[in-house]
């Protein structure tokens, strides 16, 4: 089992090869009440309900599926229910599933009592190398993802590598998008070893090594700027876009796919802005789609004008002004601010079909 500490407005751990059952037992002995959020398909495959019928002090609280589990109807009811299971400051939440249930895990907790005790489990490879590590959580509006949420650190995060066993390839793969979005932002090496591990099943074999690599790298950054000041936004790259075409698909594409689509956006967008090279760009999308992952869009359903608005309103942007990660070169981000519609509307025409 390996270890990387992540520096915040705390200090914790993130163990790669843990077991989720030991997990569970080293939280469950250290609180009083704990409150378990896991999402549907998930409980029917594990049955938490029955493996903790006899427990006193934990509540298993199923949640829908996917991103529709982050939503407020969801958290108003979560907080009366947390309620009744009289968590307290001394007690936590344990988000149990993929990255929208740490996201949503995360916000419970950071909301209940102005912030009490949470752990992320997660069980998606999306979830292990991103969403659970960092501290950002968040829900859903009808304006966008992720808009409202805080900052607020796990005490801590087991990460289960069986889980990837049964996890579908369609899975897989979008979780490599983010693994992918970080050696090209900072490490190399994890686009090498997928250069020569270029199937979803050569990929699988090495997955250890690509969680380690990845979240070491996020661990870098969050320590170094928590509340993304500057820094921490190059973990956004591919991300203005994507979330836009994510929220455009009605969330029917993997966080993942979105993000890839993003990429390849942002890339071009680099290429035009920052000179970012041509054999660069080559790689990434040579690398996506050895993937399966998507790079274009249906222009009929995603048009420019409804993108473009719905970036607008992300958090990302500035002053009312587009604001992307972009990249200068391998393992340099770049940051492009309000580029002109018209360099927005060349790119986008690469990218739609």
């Amino acid at each position: 089992m390996r270890k990387i500490s992540v520096s915040a407005e705390h200090t914790y751990d993130v163990e790669i090869g843990a077991s989720w059952k030991g997990a569970l037992e080293s939280i469950t002995s250290k609180h009083s009440h704990v409150f378990i959020l896991i999402p549907a398909a998930l409980e029917e495959k594990l049955n938490l309900k029955k493996q903790y019928a006899d427990k006193s002090g934990v509540t298993i609280r199923v949640v829908p599926d996917g991103e529709e589990q982050k939503d407020h109807k969801v958290v108003t009811t979560l907080w009366d229910e947390i309620a009744s299971a009289q968590i307290s400051r001394t007690d936590a939440v344990v988000g149990f599933g993929g990255g929208a249930t740490t996201d949503l895990a995360g916000f419970i907790a950071a909301t209940w009592l102005r912030g009490v005790n949470w752990y992320g489990i997660p069980t998606t490879l999306a979830g292990m190398v991103d969403a659970s590590v960092g501290g950002k959580t968040g829900i859903n509006t009808g304006a966008g993802k992720n808009l409202v949420g805080a900052f607020h650190s796990p005490s801590g995060v087991y990460i289960d590598i069986a889980f990837l066993e049964t996890l579908s390839d369609r899975d897989f793969a979008a979780g490599l998008a983010e693994v992918i979005k970080t050696g090209f932002i900072r490490d190399s090496e994890i686009l090498t070893l997928l250069e020569k591990n270029s199937t979803i099943k050569d990929a699988r074999s090495v997955a250890e090594e690509l969680i380690w690599r990845s979240v070491r790298v996020k661990a870098e950054v969050v320590s170094q700027d928590f509340k993304e000041s500057k820094l921490r936004e190059i973990l956004n790259y591919g991300h203005t876009f994507g979330h836009a075409v994510e929220k455009s698909a009605h969330y029917s594409l993997r966080h993942g796919e979105a993000v890839a689509i993003g990429m390849n956006f942002e890339a071009l967008l680099s290429v035009e802005l920052l000179g970012l090279g041509k054999d660069v760009l080559d790689r990434q999308q040579k690398l996506l789609l050895s993937f399966g992952l998507p790079l274009t869009i249906d222009s009929g359903k995603f048009t420019a004008d409804a993108l473009f608005g719905l970036m607008a309103g992300d958090k990302k942007s500035r002053n009312g002004e587009l604001r992307f990660v972009g990249l200068a070169a391998l393992g340099e981000p770049g940051w492009i601010q309000a580029p002109s519609e018209s360099v927005l509307r060349a790119v986008y025409e690469k990218i739609a079909q």
